[in-house]
């Protein structure tokens, strides 16, 4: 299993304007290998090595692997599309292997290939990560976030076989509760929609004032909303996880792929369901259950809402609000959102799809959970 270790790099002022000179210089080769790509219509990567390689090495003072690291980068960034040319940003992340970059654990230290030749750099990290660390392999990215240069690496971790287990615990996730587990554990999306509101108001406020400190306190903002989600989210999966590996149980979710394309909504609706982040919660719960050597499986999300668990019986109309269930049929009646989990669960019991990993979702995203 991959993982990603964030390390933050202790550069000098001298090496930082370095390091952002050398990121202008290889995006700026990125961008020609792009023009060449697009005006051959050439995108494959080794098709697009035969006619870029031996040009840019010509054009711009890189070193044969960083020109290679920028062939592949092109060439990815064409995987995701081919509507127009792409262009890269003077300070977009490049990807350096084991070739131009290595790792001094001992010394907290990094030999990073520069315009100017190796350069020794030192960084800190947290022990998670530093532990990370000792598997890591392939590529590392050098990004610069917010005037500081971290180090992104992809680290093979071992991960435990999954055991057998006696049921599924099973989650429904949502908007006004963010997950309910089929035991009947609500977490609930109150302080979330409450701290999202609050930053979009704020946020349009300061926009619609447009001064010097107005400009000045956005920025300062800037991702506080963002990080509150991701450490609710990392709260829940962990939770889910650990009761799902204390009572010998697998966790079953919902498919919920491509929802935001198939479900229509108003227009004052459109900010909340748009910033709801249920793909960043099934990452976290896939490769935490995996790590902990949990099984998780996919369902088809269909009808969840409007089964009825115990007749079997599905109508609209059992849904008479959004919080609540009351089947039309049989009288069952409960917490929606209690009750989706529980068909959720059963789904997972009677036909248990392929189970799904954090690497195959990492690898549909292009990138790896980051510890």
């Amino acid at each position: 299993m991959k993982l990603v270790a964030q390390v933050k790099l202790i550069s000098t002022p001298e090496q930082k304007e370095l390091l952002k000179h050398t990121l202008e210089m290889t995006n700026a080769a990125a961008n020609y290998i792009s023009g060449l790509a697009w005006e051959k219509y050439t995108f494959h990567q080794f098709s697009l090595h035969k006619i870029a390689y031996h040009a840019t090495r010509e054009k711009f003072p890189l070193t044969a692997q960083i020109v290679v690291r920028c062939i592949s980068k092109v060439a990815d960034a064409y995987k995701v599309g081919k509507a127009g040319m792409r262009v890269f940003k003077p300070f977009g992340s490049i990807s350096y292997d084991s070739r131009i970059l290595s790792y001094n654990l001992t010394a907290s230290t990094v030999s990073i290939w520069t315009l100017e030749g190796r350069k020794t750099i030192p960084f800190v990290c947290g022990d998670r990560q530093r532990d990370l660390l000792q598997g890591q392999r392939g590529e590392s990215d050098l990004c610069l976030v917010e005037g500081k240069f971290y180090l992104m690496a992809v680290c093979d971790i071992e991960t435990p076989e999954t055991k057998d287990i006696d049921g599924f615990l099973g989650v429904d996730m949502g908007i006004a509760n963010i997950a309910v587990d089929s035991d009947g554990e609500i977490f609930q999306g109150k302080s979330m929609k409450g701290v999202r509101y609050r930053h979009r108001q704020l946020r349009q406020k300061l926009q619609k004032k447009g001064t010097k400190s107005s400009r000045r306190l956005l920025k300062k903002l800037s991702g506080k909303e963002h990080r509150f989600a991701t450490w609710t989210n990392h709260n829940i999966s962990k939770s889910i996880v650990a009761k799902a590996k204390d009572t010998g149980r697998g966790i079953a979710i919902e498919e919920l792929g491509g929802i935001h394309d198939r479900v229509t909504f108003r227009r004052s609706q459109r900010a909340t369901l748009h910033s709801w982040s249920f793909f960043q919660l099934r990452t976290f719960l896939e490769y935490k259950a995996r790590l902990n050597g949990v099984k998780i499986v996919a369902v088809d999300p269909r009808n969840t809402s409007r089964a009825c668990p115990a007749c079997g019986h599905i109508d609209k109309a059992n849904r008479p609000s959004q919080s609540v269930f009351s089947c039309v049929s049989c009288g069952f009646s409960g917490l929606a959102d209690h009750i989706a989990a529980v068909n959720i669960s059963g789904r997972a019991v009677v036909n248990r799809p392929n189970v799904s990993g954090a690497q195959s979702i990492v690898q549909r995203q292009g990138q790896s959970p980051r510890l």
